[in-house]
């Protein structure tokens, strides 16, 4: 018997790296290529601390998952997230200042209690990374925030978000990730997930959305049409800048054209942003 050998990977990409590139081909860039570094915000480190109580709520037995238990959890895992990383530490001005940011914290764990029950659900996996390699060599890879599997075998792609809900002409964005979660899925077990959520914590609000095989196939598409641009900008050393509200969170307007700023020489450098083994700072508020 004859055994297939999986193809060679040409090139890596995360639903997060996608986004940037198409956001701001520069940006993409920047944060890949030229590996510069960004400052963490205070949202988007309470987006990790949010996240890293949600993963380990579900530790605890059944019964035991209360606000008051996720809440209590806050000050233990902002001490890890410092240990860790050290810079997050001088985030804040004050103690006050810190001590409202942790108040925000609270308040996005009571309405995610107000979503759903945690003392009904029992995750299968939790900050799971999933990776498949297309035909053609391209790997999609990335962090899922958690995965249900009901007794009839229907899985449920989840993701926490800290901010608000988008607006009807934004959700096709949102979706966009949770759709490049899905395709790998697909690929990875032959069978496209029952339902894709997506909790936003800084308003309350859900959105879900029930996808085909069609959706897959298309967003399958789309990410190769993605990846062909940034082999064409690869090819070409041209990154284009594009400027939108997003802009306004962009920690290289100094070097940005946009922005009378001239970027730096592009570096003989192929993207190589692998993520497996540690979790991304979250960035669901910008």
């Amino acid at each position: 018997m004859s055994i297939t050998e999986p193809p060679a990977i040409t090139g890596s990409l995360s639903p997060s790296r996608a986004g940037d590139f198409m956001t701001c081909p520069l940006l993409y860039r920047f944060r890949v290529i030229d590996r510069l570094p960004e400052r963490p915000s205070a949202a988007a480190v309470r987006g990790t601390l949010v996240h890293a109580v949600l993963e380990r709520l579900y530790d605890l037995p059944a019964a035991e998952r209360t606000v008051a238990a996720a809440q209590a959890m806050l000050d233990p895992q902002w001490a890890r997230l410092v240990e860790e990383a050290p810079e997050f530490g001088a985030l804040f001005a004050d103690d006050g200042e810190h001590q409202s940011w942790l108040g925000q914290a609270r308040q996005m764990l009571e309405r995610y209690f107000a979503l759903e029950d945690p003392r009904r659900l029992e995750p299968a996996q939790r900050e799971v990374y999933v990776e498949s390699v297309l035909d053609g060599g391209l790997m999609l890879r990335g962090y899922i925030d958690r995965l249900d599997v009901a007794e009839s075998g229907d899985v449920r792609v989840v993701d926490y978000k800290t901010g608000s809900a988008p607006g009807p002409d934004f959700e096709a964005k949102a979706l966009f990730q949770m759709k490049f979660y899905a395709l790998v899925l697909w690929r990875l077990h032959g069978t496209v997930p029952r339902l894709l959520q997506l909790m936003y914590l800084g308003n309350g609000e859900v959105l879900r959305y029930a996808p085909d095989e069609a959706d897959l196939r298309a967003t399958e598409r789309k990410v190769r049409a993605l990846w062909e641009a940034i082999e064409r900008s690869l090819t070409t050393r041209e990154w284009r800048a594009r400027r939108s509200r997003l802009c306004d969170w962009c920690d290289h307007q100094a070097i940005c054209p946009e922005w009378g700023g001239t970027p730096p020489p592009v570096p003989d450098r192929r993207p190589g942003d692998t993520v497996r083994g540690s979790r991304r700072a979250a960035t669901d508020e910008l």
